[in-house]
């Protein structure tokens, strides 16, 4: 008989109620939305700056899929991650249901 590899130890009780929720998503953070016209769009250029519909204070938008799960703040962060982005969540929608 063969040991089990750690990550195939036993499972945790969240993952015995539901064998997915050990898988990873991938989410995505909506910063902005622009609309230029197609004769700006092939005028972009090295170092053009395309302005977005919202400001740097805003809230940012958390999405899985077309799904909407969360809005949050941007934040650097500090220590052995200093210079990288992440989000401070201000709302959380209901999952429960699901994503679907």
């Amino acid at each position: 008989m063969t040991d089990k590899p750690a990550d195939m130890a036993q499972p945790n009780t969240a993952e015995r109620r539901n064998p997915f929720s050990a898988v990873p998503i991938e989410i995505t953070i909506s910063v902005g939305k622009t609309r230029p016209l197609i004769r700006d769009l092939l005028a972009l250029e090295r170092n053009s700056v395309l302005p977005l519909d919202k400001r740097v204070d805003d809230p940012v938008e958390l999405y899985v899929g077309e799904r909407l799960i969360a809005r949050g703040e941007l934040e650097e962060l500090d220590g052995d991650q200093k210079g990288q982005l992440a989000v401070r969540l201000t709302e959380v929608a209901d999952l429960q249901d699901g994503l679907g």
